[in-house]
């Protein structure tokens, strides 16, 4: 008797890669239900677009699908795919002129900051130029910064998933910060 979708949503990673490996196609549908969100949230931070993250991600599933008997377990399927979706984002931005999105920056509400308007408009543009300083950062330095600060990876993690050393991480998110606090500093 096979088990129902309910059963496969209380199974860990490592057995749902395993089934899915093996052609199962309901756990692999329970391991995008649970990582799609973060990946499309890492793809729209290093793309600044939404519709470019959206088809980055769906890329990097098709492929991890595909490839999914050859996943050796090295790292986890979180990292693995982590890595599939930043290497994507890089060929992206490596392939094309920058383009500016207007859903980049959400419009400034009054809820935002707490029913203050003036103050709502200068978070939108705090956010407007932090998103502006991510995109003028270049890609490694950025794909480190938002793997670290915005997805919360170890530094061990980031560099399974950019395959650099650790101290090559490090020194790159240097770099990010160092660049990011220069850019930001009219905003402290």
């Amino acid at each position: 008797m096979g088990e129902t979708g309910d059963d496969l949503r209380d199974l860990d990673n490592g057995l749902l890669v395993a089934r899915a490996a093996e052609g199962d196609d309901d756990a692999f549908a329970v391991l995008v239900q649970r990582h799609s969100g973060p990946l499309l949230a890492l793809a729209y931070h290093m793309l600044g677009n939404l519709s470019d993250a959206e088809e980055v991600v769906q890329d990097a599933l098709i492929s991890a699908w595909r490839r999914l008997p050859e996943f050796r377990g090295d790292a986890s399927f979180r990292t693995w795919m982590y890595r599939i979706v930043t290497n994507r984002c890089l060929n992206v931005r490596r392939g094309r002129a920058p383009s500016v999105s207007l859903d980049a920056v959400s419009e400034p509400t009054a809820h935002d900051a707490g029913g203050e308007p003036a103050r709502a408009v200068e978070n939108a543009a705090a956010a407007a130029a932090l998103t502006q300083a991510l995109r003028d950062l270049r890609p490694d330095q950025r794909a480190c910064w938002v793997l670290r600060e915005l997805h919360g990876l170890s530094y061990e993690e980031i560099a399974h998933v950019v395959g650099e050393s650790e101290q090559t991480v490090r020194g790159r998110l240097f770099r990010a910060r160092r660049t990011l606090m220069k850019e930001m500093a009219s905003w402290r």
